[in-house]
């Protein structure tokens, strides 16, 4: 069976400049070369990703990740082996709720949807750590990798996302790592965030590790962009802008 080719997610110029797309989910899995990479998700579950902004009807952004996740994961399974990683909530501290629930897996749709249902956000943003830790994961310094980061906001818990992106270039056997943000709080005045100066304009930090692996920034702010932008990254096939005049695969 062939799917569709999933529709081009809205990704903005500011971010990505000239990248070009191509999208297309295709199945069985592996039957692409990108689609044989496994891929680790890392979904912010910080304390701001349940906030109510000035109407309490609407709906929070982890609600609309859980919808988002529901409507895509089942196609992303069908093509590759997918993991999940969630940062924010338990931990001793604020910084220290970074959650491995599993590595990449086959039909990995009904344990991500179940595990992020069940997840109640809390605690801050530790974005470097997280994605180090979803890095090895993967064993991304002898196999190629996928690291997939939904994020609302920029690092919060003192990490280098820029400073992890530069190191995981250097020392990956071929990891990408694509940022999604979704309905991004940009805070300039980020307390502990060391790197916070190195981008303006509302793009997150996280950037960074994007650009320097050769990955996607995708900005999304409902529920069918954040969508169609996991589709983008976990389908089979992406290209991405390639470091150093190299092409990367999906």
């Amino acid at each position: 069976m062939t799917h569709p080719s999933c529709p081009l997610p809205r990704i903005a110029s500011s971010a990505i400049g000239g990248l070009a797309l191509s999208l297309a989910l295709t199945s069985p899995a592996g039957a692409v070369t990108g689609c044989a990479r496994d891929a680790m998700l890392v979904l912010d579950g910080s304390a701001s990703m349940s906030e109510i902004g000035f109407d309490p009807t609407a709906p929070t952004r982890i609600d609309e990740a859980r919808a988002a996740l529901a409507q895509a994961m089942p196609r992303i399974a069908m093509v590759r082996r997918v993991g999940l990683l969630t940062y924010g909530p338990g931990g001793s501290d604020a910084c220290s709720g970074i959650d491995l629930r599993f590595g990449p897996i086959d039909d990995a749709a009904g344990p991500i949807i179940a595990a992020v249902d069940a997840l109640r956000p809390g605690g801050l943003t530790p974005l470097a750590a997280s994605v180090q830790a979803a890095a090895e994961a993967l064993n991304y310094r002898t196999t190629p990798g996928i690291v997939v980061l939904v994020t609302d906001g920029n690092e919060t818990c003192g990490g280098r996302p820029c400073a992890l992106g530069t190191a995981l270039a250097a020392q990956a056997a071929g990891l990408t790592v694509h940022v999604i943000g979704f309905r991004v709080q940009y805070d300039p005045f980020a307390w502990d965030n060391p790197e916070a100066q190195t981008y303006d304009g509302g793009a997150v930090v996280a950037k960074c590790l994007s650009d320097r692996t050769g990955g996607l920034y995708v900005d999304t702010q409902t529920v069918e962009e954040l969508t169609e932008a996991l589709e983008a990254v976990l389908g089979c096939t992406v290209v991405g802008r390639a470091p150093e005049n190299r092409k990367r695969e999906g």
